[in-house]
């Protein structure tokens, strides 16, 4: 799963959000997009010895099999790190600085850990939340945002606003 601007679905539509990136689902990952489609965080594991694994591929690390499933998730986590970038890294992002990038480790799934925003709401821009309130080990939760028709992304919501 990675993410660019080059064969992207499209630009962000959000005010100033052109040129952001967004996710290409490759094989392995495409699952997790179509799951976040439906607003369902989902985990791959493995089918044979229940270990989950992120990000997706398509062999267990811990016993070699092929066979996989999806396992969905409570949507809950804990900020685990975060940084918050200056300046931008590239320069559609200038408008939203600044703006947070943080690592949610899984309270269902503690050794998985997803990258994403820590946002006001689901649809709010990136730098809705003031990056003075971000602190590890915040309780988090899931959202879904559509920065894209046909894209949808998981972010990041404080429990206790």
């Amino acid at each position: 799963m990675k993410a660019t601007t080059d064969n992207a679905p499209g630009p962000d539509p959000s005010p100033g959000g052109e040129g952001l990136l967004l996710p290409v689902a490759d094989e392995d990952g495409a699952p997790f997009w179509e799951y976040a489609a439906r607003h369902e965080l989902r985990v791959q594991g493995c089918a044979a010895c229940g270990e989950l694994r992120f990000p997706p591929r398509p062999c267990c690390p811990h016993c070699q099999s092929f066979d996989g499933c999806w396992q969905r998730m409570s949507g809950r986590g804990r900020i685990w790190s975060y940084v918050v970038p200056h300046p931008p890294l590239l320069p559609a992002y200038a408008a939203q600085a600044p703006y947070n990038v943080i690592v949610v480790e899984l309270a269902d799934a503690p050794r998985i850990r997803l990258v994403g925003n820590l946002v006001a709401a689901a649809d709010a821009a990136l730098n809705s939340v003031d990056p003075a309130r971000i602190r590890i080990g915040a309780a988090v939760k899931v959202a879904f945002h559509e920065p894209a028709p046909g894209v949808t992304v998981p972010r990041w919501l404080l429990e206790r606003p």
